[in-house]
């Protein structure tokens, strides 16, 4: 799937917010968690990805219950 620039630029927004779900994100762009991650490490300065994923690693509010 092409994603679009304002497509990437939402999704890096969306998984920065703490309370927005990776589900979430599958179900608006059809990505699953991995995806994003993959994204994420992409358009992302490694120091601000390594940042970011020390952030959502194991957050509860990032996985739906």
């Amino acid at each position: 799937m092409e994603l679009s620039e304002r497509d990437i630029d939402r999704i890096i927004e969306m998984a920065w917010e703490d309370r927005t779900t990776f589900d979430s994100i599958a179900i608006q762009f059809g990505i699953p968690e991995g995806e994003v991650i993959k994204l994420m490490r992409r358009h992302m300065k490694p120091s601000s990805f390594r940042m970011w994923r020390a952030r959502v690693q194991g957050r509860s509010t990032k996985h739906k219950k």
